[in-house]
């Protein structure tokens, strides 16, 4: 709505100024010179209305008024048998179709307080208040909330159709379905059914005439936001980056992604977005790319996705190195061990390099992998499956990155450990008996293991006769 407000002389309006009720409290609110809520008059009429208050009045008028209109008038008087009192005329001719709606008065420092009454003016020829272009009007469908079709009329006794394209004809129940000339159609709980082009249609001494709206379900859901790189990046300095932010949403759903990064302000890199569509889904891509990068561009890449008030964001590390390498050491020393029967073995030397080497792992100076099916390599660690002893040996690393002449190798030593055993369970063939006193007896003790076990001899001395024998 707009606001005319015209500054006159200060005199007299009619018998309406004359009326003073000098009783305290009254006119809290503004009081017009009609009691109707409603007024009807045909077009090129002239509009009068008269407004009375205890303070300084505005008038605020229906959107279809120009705020510069020749044909406004407005008059502002102080009356009351005092002149304590203010008055106020609103004349607008001629009345136009576009002119109908609600007319307020209100306290200028009070909006809150104010009297209005809807105004129709008739029209045979214009039965909406709005002509439309050959454009229709987009009309909003949000979840939880009405739908209207803002096609409001002229005469309030018009008849009016809700028609969906082509020819599906919806009557108002009132209940879910409801006409109001002021308004237009209200769908209090929409469906998809609502969705598609509509139109408000009159007919007038055989003329047909049509509001037309195109209904839009904005759609907010972000489903998944991704990067192709999740981890680290690594890459070399002159080389090109490009990084894809893909975006998931549900249909109807519009998205807007933007881009934080190192070099943003000096405009380093170019962005590229595209829309697919999957059965199900929407799919929105924006993919960045630096050309040649620098030190300068390695640090956070984060892709900032929003669609109405949801927002997503995900980032990734960009790490840019000056030049190709290898770095290999020992993790724990050049020496190793493992215990004969664990379930694996992993030998994992320290190695950074870029771009990612080739490994090769030997065995006593034989590839590994080739020598037992219980070797394999994952990444560039050597997996050794049931340890055993045959296991024990010097392995050889070898990495490389051929397209850049470097190579680089590293030797340790595994050495694994084996339980000691006793190959005999006695320490001789013959059971035990009585021996020659002062005779000569050898005894024999059979042991394995890695490291070498020690041995030590134990002497029981025999208990006396009758006692028994504890070994």
């Amino acid at each position: 709505a707009s606001q005319l407000l015209i500054q006159q002389p200060l005199t007299c309006l009619s018998a309406f100024c004359l009326k003073d009720t000098g009783t305290k409290g009254r006119f809290s609110s503004p009081v017009l010179d009609v009691t109707e809520k409603q007024l009807i008059i045909e077009r090129n009429q002239t509009l009068q209305l008269n407004c009375r208050g205890r303070w300084e009045l505005q008038w605020v008028l229906p959107s279809g008024v120009p705020k510069v209109y020749h044909g406004t008038q407005i008059e502002e008087t102080r009356c009351g048998k005092k002149n304590n009192q203010y008055c106020s005329r609103l004349m607008l001719s001629p009345a136009l179709a576009q002119h109908t709606g609600s007319y307020r008065c209100r306290y200028r420092q009070k909006h809150r307080k104010q009297a209005s009454v809807y105004v129709y003016i008739t029209d045979s020829q214009r039965p909406f208040v709005k002509v439309q272009s050959e454009i229709p009007d987009v009309v909003y469908m949000k979840e939880g909330e009405l739908l209207v079709f803002p096609c409001r009329v002229t005469n309030p006794d018009a008849n009016v159709s809700l028609i969906k394209y082509p020819f599906h004809r919806i009557a108002p129940d009132y209940k879910n379905i409801i006409w109001n000339s002021r308004q237009g159609f209200t769908i209090r709980s929409p469906t998809f059914f609502y969705i598609g082009l509509f139109s408000c249609e009159t007919i007038v001494n055989g003329v047909k005439y049509s509001n037309r709206f195109l209904t839009h379900r904005p759609v907010n859901k972000i489903l998944d936001v991704y990067l192709n790189s999740t981890g680290l990046v690594h890459t070399l300095q002159g080389q090109m980056l490009a990084l894809n932010c893909t975006v998931t949403a549900e249909w109807n759903a519009r998205v807007s992604i933007s881009w934080t990064y190192p070099q943003k302000a000096n405009g380093s890199a170019t962005i590229i977005r595209r829309i697919s569509r999957s059965r199900t889904n929407m799919l929105f891509y924006s993919v960045l790319t630096i050309n040649r990068l620098s030190k300068a561009d390695r640090g956070l890449y984060k892709c900032h996705v929003t669609s109405g008030p949801s927002k997503r964001e995900t980032n990734t590390t960009v790490i840019v190195y000056d030049q190709p390498f290898i770095q290999l050491k020992h993790r724990d020393g050049p020496v190793v061990q493992a215990s004969a029967g664990q379930k694996s073995f992993r030998l994992t030397p320290k190695l950074k390099a870029f771009p990612a080497p080739e490994v090769i792992w030997l065995k006593d100076g034989m590839v590994a992998a080739e020598q037992c099916s219980r070797y394999h390599v994952d990444r560039f660690s050597l997996v050794i499956l049931d340890v055993a002893e045959e296991d024990a040996g010097i392995y050889t690393i070898l990495t490389g990155i051929q397209q850049y002449g470097l190579f680089q190798n590293l030797t340790l030593t595994l050495v694994v450990n084996v339980k000691p055993q006793i190959g005999e369970k006695t320490v001789s063939s013959r059971q035990p008996g009585t021996v020659q006193r002062g005779s000569r007896q050898a005894l024999h003790c059979t042991s394995h293991g890695v490291p070498p076990p020690q041995i030590q001899w134990l002497w029981h001395r025999c208990p006396p006769k009758g006692f028994p024998l504890r070994l």
